[in-house]
C-alpha cells in the first residue's frame, strides 16, 4: 500500500501558537481557563484539562473572581474582552493573528459606515467573534442562495471578508454573485494561505488516490471542509479524529491512500494513522 501524506497536514501557525501559550500557562501554575475549547480538538482539550486548564463558558465569565482567562485562536466579540478586563482578570489574547487582522478591518470599515458581509459559516466561533468587532450589525452568508438573497439598504458601500477557514473557490463564488448585484464593494480576502494551500494540496492528493483519509476534530469547520474537498476528488473518503475511529473497509482495487488532517490536528495522531495504515493494509 502507497500512502501519500499531505506535507500541510496538522497544526497551522495560528493554533500552534494559541495551544503553545495554554501550556506555558499551565506550568505557571494558578488558574488558567480558555474562553471556550483553545482549538476544536478533542484530544488536546482533553490533555489539557488533565493540566488544571478548564474551559470557560460563556455563562461563567461573570461569576469569576480571579484567574488568567486565555482568548482562543478563533478570536472572541470585542464585548468578551472588555468584560474580562473589567473583572481584573488577566487577559491573554491568543487569537489567530490572520483573525485578529480581520476584526481590524471590520472595525475600521464599519466605523467608515459600510455594510460587513462575512463570508462563513454563521454558528462558528470565529465568526460570531468577527460580527462582534463590526460597529453596525455585520451580515453572515454561507450559501449562494443566501448571496442571491442579500440586499443592503439605501447606498451603503459594502466590505467583504471571509472566515479564515472558508473554502477559497467558494468564497469567489459568492463574491461574484454579490458584485454582480451592482453595490460598491470593497474586497478583502481573508482566508489564510495556510487554508487556501492546504486546501489546495488536498485536492490534488485525493484525486491521485484510491481512497483518502482526513482527520480532524468532529467540530472543526476546516476539517470538515477538506473532507468536502476531498469527497468531490475521492469516492472512498472517510473523516475520522483518532486512530480508534479508523474503520477501512476498502475494496482491493485501493492500492494508494492519501492522509490529510485540519490545522486543530496534532501530529502524534497524524503519525499513528499514517503508520497504521501502512503497516496494516
Amino acid at each position: 500500500m502507497e500512502v501519500i501524506l499531505a506535507e500541510s497536514a496538522g497544526f497551522c501557525f495560528g493554533v500552534k501558537r494559541a495551544v503553545e501559550t495554554v501550556y506555558e500557562q499551565a506550568a505557571g501554575g494558578g488558574r488558567i481557563y480558555t474562553y471556550g475549547p483553545i482549538i476544536h480538538n478533542e484530544e488536546v482539550v482533553s490533555d489539557l484539562e488533565k493540566k488544571g486548564v478548564r474551559v470557560l463558558k460563556e455563562e461563567e465569565l461573570d461569576d469569576l473572581q480571579e484567574g488568567t482567562v486565555i482568548i482562543r485562536s478563533h478570536g472572541v466579540p470585542r464585548e468578551v474582552q472588555r468584560r474580562i478586563r473589567e473583572r481584573s482578570l488577566v487577559c491573554v489574547d491568543a487569537t489567530c493573528p490572520f483573525v485578529k487582522r480581520i476584526h481590524k478591518i471590520v472595525e475600521k470599515e464599519s466605523r467608515a459606515g459600510k455594510q460587513i458581509v462575512i463570508i462563513g459559516n454563521p454558528g462558528h466561533p470565529e465568526v460570531e467573534g468577527i460580527m462582534g468587532w463590526s460597529e453596525t450589525p455585520a451580515i453572515v452568508i454561507e450559501t449562494a442562495q443566501e448571496a442571491e438573497n442579500l440586499h443592503v439598504s439605501g447606498d451603503r458601500d459594502i466590505c467583504l471578508v471571509s472566515q479564515t477557514t472558508f473554502n477559497y473557490n467558494k468564497f469567489q463564488e459568492l463574491v461574484e454573485i454579490i458584485q454582480k448585484k451592482g453595490y460598491n464593494v470593497s474586497v478583502a480576502n481573508t482566508i489564510c494561505n495556510a487554508t487556501e494551500e492546504r486546501q489546495a494540496e488536498a485536492k490534488l492528493i485525493a484525486s491521485q488516490v484510491d481512497a483518502m483519509i482526513v482527520i480532524g476534530g468532529t467540530h472543526s469547520s476546516n476539517t470538515r471542509k477538506l473532507y468536502e474537498i476531498c469527497r468531490k476528488e475521492c469516492e472512498y473518503t472517510c473523516f475520522i479524529q483518532t486512530l480508534d475511529d479508523l474503520q477501512l473497509d476498502f475494496p482491493d482495487s485501493v492500492f494508494r491512500v492519501g492522509i490529510t488532517a485540519g490545522a486543530s490536528t496534532p501530529n502524534y495522531i497524524i503519525e499513528e494513522v499514517q503508520n497504521y495504515v501502512r503497516i496494516n493494509f
